[in-house]
């Protein structure tokens, strides 16, 4: 297994600038402020405990609100949003139109996803 230009790791680091390229410092950048300022899964709404770590479900991680597989930008700032790890992978590249949820005296404007949606649609 080499790392040639023919090489599985070579093709992966072309089709994700913000994992392998030259936007990840941009996105780490980025996840670092989301990580700081949001507390709540933009796909759920329930709140995350950030001291969790992969691979447990709950564990937080960055959502590509309209994935970049559907022409999202992969390191725009209005573009991500913390999320449940389960939660961004049931989500998958699904695109559904962003909602303002106010609860009490706390707006969470992350939240993007029904608390009850049907996946099968």
């Amino acid at each position: 297994m080499g790392y040639g230009k023919n090489s599985t790791y070579e093709k992966r680091k072309n089709d994700r600038p913000d994992h392998f390229g030259r936007l990840r410092q941009q996105f780490d950048h980025n996840r670092k402020k989301i990580m700081a300022t949001e507390c709540r899964c933009g796909i759920c709404g329930q709140p995350v405990d950030k001291s969790l770590k992969f691979p447990d479900p709950k564990s937080p991680c960055i959502d590509h609100i309209i994935p970049i597989a559907k022409g999202g930008n992969p390191v725009d700032l209005d573009n991500l949003q913390l999320a449940h790890l389960k939660c961004n992978r049931d989500k998958s590249d699904k695109v559904v139109t962003k909602q303002e949820i106010v609860t009490g005296f706390e707006i969470c404007s992350n939240q993007v996803l029904p608390l009850t949606y049907d996946w099968t649609e």
